[in-house]
């Protein structure tokens, strides 16, 4: 059975929307098929593999989410045109019990969507507003959500907010009224979190900062939905310009639980954490050049590869892991104008 790569890139930037790829087994290699322009700018794709459905948002202004059938041959086809994400700049989405939820950075708020029988949106959305503000005046002049994910186990998502240094954990409301914010986790203030992963084990969570480069290491408690920082990890400007900014942007962790890889914007670099130490112990071992240029997304592909879409040089890249050092070899690249976020069904 084929596997089949999915690839959104930003269409005000030259992009064709979302790509769909056939990945070679042997190599990891993405060859394209087609593509579709269902939605401006689909910056972040999920997958509902059980249903065959694609679900992409618009990150514009106003915000947009559509829904996509996959055919066996890869090829899309819109379930209705798309729908007002109820917000602006929506960046992120993901799929929490059997919702479709947005992460509103231009809007500073989370919506929730409503899926119809046939995997169709149904609208408006609810939508949860953040409020409150950083000490950055340029970045956190009010609220910015970044993602939205589910954890691992029960009711809960939680969601890094850049403009208010804070992570918010939600539970579902009742039915039509969208998510209800349980609790909030404070962070150091003009940070920046942006983005976060969950160990596989499911104790542990990387909170990755895009404005003060760092990584907190928190503890989570799946029972209470609880979120505790215990640690920060410094994330190195290896290979940046004297002088210049570094921009982290996506923090992932290998299958096995063993590794932490983060992307870096401005140095241009993946680096690899291990976690021979413990979970709670990230130690900066090895990286390596993205191969591009403004890492913007890290995937887990097939055959253990890492995946990056390097949105500025407009291309995919991917490389081989070794299993022992985590150590990353560059395999192969391909060109994908203004690259946003890959997905493998």
């Amino acid at each position: 059975m084929t596997q089949w790569a999915y690839i959104g890139s930003f269409t005000s930037g030259g992009g064709r929307g979302i790509t769909v790829a056939a990945v070679d087994p042997a190599t990891g290699a993405p060859a394209p098929r087609t593509s579709v322009q269902a939605v401006v700018n689909p910056a972040c794709l999920a997958l509902d593999r059980e249903a065959g459905v694609l679900y992409a948002v618009g990150d514009s202004n106003p915000g947009a989410v559509v829904a996509l059938r996959t055919g066996p041959d890869g090829g899309l086809t819109p379930i209705g045109p798309a729908v007002d994400a109820g917000a602006a700049g929506p960046a992120h989405l993901c799929l929490a019990g059997g919702r479709v939820l947005t992460a509103n950075y231009g809007g500073g708020s989370v919506s929730c969507f409503t899926r119809k029988p046939d995997g169709g949106l149904a609208g408006p959305p609810a939508v949860t507003a953040h409020h409150g503000a950083g000490p950055d005046p340029d970045r956190q002049r009010g609220p910015h959500v970044h993602q939205v994910l589910p954890a691992p186990a029960g009711p809960w998502v939680l969601g890094p907010d850049l403009g208010t240094d804070a992570v918010r954990v939600y539970a579902p409301g009742a039915p039509g009224e969208g998510l209800r914010v349980h609790g909030e986790t404070v962070l150091r203030a003009g940070s920046g979190p942006r983005h976060l992963a969950f160990h596989p084990a499911g104790e542990v969570v990387y909170v990755l900062h895009e404005l003060e480069p760092q990584m907190t290491v928190c503890r989570w408690d799946a029972v209470s939905g609880r979120l505790e920082p215990l640690a920060e990890v410094a994330i190195g400007p290896e290979g940046a310009p004297e002088g210049e900014r570094v921009y982290p942007s996506v923090v992932c962790v290998s299958p096995d639980g063993r590794f932490v890889r983060a992307a870096v914007r401005g140095s241009n670099r993946i680096l690899t954490y291990a976690l021979a130490g413990g979970a709670e112990k990230p130690l900066l071992t090895s990286w390596v050049d993205c191969g591009g240029v403004w890492p913007r997304d890290l995937a887990q592909g097939p055959g253990g590869r890492l995946y990056v879409a390097n949105e500025w040089s407009g291309d995919i890249t991917w490389f081989d892991a070794d299993d022992e050092s985590g150590r990353l070899t560059p395999a192969g690249a391909l060109r994908v104008p203004a690259a946003a976020c890959v997905l493998f069904t």
